[in-house]
Formats: structure tokens, C-alpha cells, sequence
């Protein structure tokens, strides 16, 4: 079975979170690949709310993505994401990646959502049908997904266990929109066995959320869970790499 790990960090500035300290996780579990975000200490500086972007910055978060995007053309089956700040950088998204990130946590810097590059920003994202990883506030997740309107596709991480919880999600009809993803990156058993039953098995993605994750543990958990092989064959790598369809798989 093929298998695409759908959420890892990978960055050595900030943090020390090499690809090389990876890759053999993902051998050893039979991993074939792996979607690789920025860590978010090579983004800004999460740790104070009022961050003031600065030239320094903007060059960590330059090498971040080269770091990535060296490894999707000396690595196979690496997809390197692109993640956005407020800098809003539309013409990075030219060079070579697959997807997108947009992060943000209660306390920590803010995106600046009424920027009018912003919207090219998002507009240039659409257009171009790359799919969003988006971690925000339950409120922000949901302005952020009218903001999209389904014009491409958006992966909840964790199965939102941090964009205010599944079954706030739920509740609020959010999984019922058939261009919201989810991904299965530390989420509960109960949430990933209750989404399939009740979404079924084709916007799932596996994911470890490495190094808060490890990619062989969470691939045992879902593997637990008793799933037909063809719903984890969805999960583990088709549903991600048809996400990239004509970019990239």
C-alpha cells in the first residue's frame, strides 16, 4: 500500500527538525513520502502576539521554503508547502510548491485578514486550486472557509481538534462541505473512526504532525481502527495525491 504522509515540519533554523532525522522514521514505517510544511518558528515569532515583521524575517522565512523546495527536487515524493504570512507573497507560489499553510494560534501574531493583499493572496491560491492546511480560531475558520466559498480545497488538521474541535466543526456543518478535507494528524480514534463513518473514506488524509507526532505510531493508530483496505488506501496516499493532481502525483 502506498503511503504519503500528509503533515510534517521540517526546518533546521529555528528548530533542529532535518530531513535527514526524518527520513528514517518514514522507512522504517513503510512511508513513501511526505508533505513538509515550515516550522513555525522559521515563519515569525510565535511566542509574542504583537510581532512586528522585519527584514530578518523575511529571510528566515526565505531559506525555510528553499530548504523545502531543495528537498522536492533532490528527494522523491517530497511535497513542499508553501506558508503564508503577511507579507502575502503571491509570486512564491510560482516556485514549486504543491500546497499551501496558513497557521495561526489564540495568542499568537495575527493575520492581517482585511490587507488587500490578502485577497490577492487567497484569489492567487484559488486560481491556481492549491489545496490550504489551515489551523485558525473556530471563528477565523469559519470566516476563512465563506472567504474560500469552495474554490479550493481546505484541509482541517487534527480533525480540528485545534480549529475549536470536531465536533464543534461538525455541528456547525462544516464537514458536509465536499471541498473541506481533514487530516488524521493526533486526532482522537473516536473522531477519525466516527468522520469515515459518517463522510466515508475520500477526504481523509493521513498525517503525523511530526515531530509532535511520530509517523509509524500514527500510522499503527489508524491502522487500528480496522478500516476496509480500500478506505486506507484512500487515506494513506490517494485522497492527498489527487489534491495535487496536475501539480504534483
Amino acid at each position: 500500500m502506498e503511503i504519503i504522509d500528509s503533515h510534517i515540519h521540517c526546518g533546521v533554523q529555528h528548530v533542529s527538525q532535518p530531513f535527514s532525522h526524518i527520513q528514517p522514521l518514514l522507512d522504517a514505517a513503510g512511508i513513501r513520502g511526505a508533505c513538509l510544511f515550515a516550522p513555525v518558528e522559521d515563519i515569525y515569532d510565535r511566542y509574542h502576539p504583537h510581532f512586528d515583521d522585519n527584514e530578518t524575517w523575511v529571510h528566515c522565512r526565505a531559506r525555510a521554503h528553499a530548504y523545502l523546495l531543495n528537498l522536492a527536487a533532490t528527494q522523491e515524493a517530497i511535497f513542499p508547502y508553501y506558508f503564508v504570512w503577511n507579507d502575502f507573497l503571491v509570486e512564491d507560489l510560482e516556485r514549486g510548491f504543491v500546497g499551501i499553510k496558513w497557521h495561526h494560534h489564540a495568542g499568537e501574531p495575527v493575520y492581517h485578514y482585511d490587507d488587500p493583499r490578502c485577497e490577492a493572496m487567497i484569489n492567487a491560491i484559488c486560481r491556481r486550486r492549491m489545496p490550504i492546511v489551515l489551523e485558525e480560531t473556530f471563528r477565523q475558520t469559519l470566516n476563512f472557509l465563506e472567504r474560500i466559498n469552495g474554490r479550493t480545497p481546505v484541509i482541517i488538521p487534527h480533525l480540528g481538534m485545534l480549529n475549536g474541535g470536531f465536533h464543534l466543526l461538525m455541528d456547525a456543518g462544516i464537514w458536509e462541505d465536499e471541498t473541506v478535507y481533514a487530516d488524521t494528524a493526533l486526532a482522537s480514534e473516536e473522531a477519525i473512526a466516527g468522520f469515515v463513518k459518517r463522510y466515508g473514506p475520500d477526504r481523509l488524509l493521513f498525517g503525523s504532525d511530526y515531530p509532535f507526532g511520530e509517523p509509524g505510531f500514527e500510522l499503527e493508530r489508524l491502522f487500528s481502527l480496522g478500516l476496509p483496505r480500500r478506505f486506507l488506501e484512500k487515506i494513506c496516499a490517494e485522497n492527498i495525491l489527487a489534491l495535487f493532481h496536475p501539480v504534483k502525483g
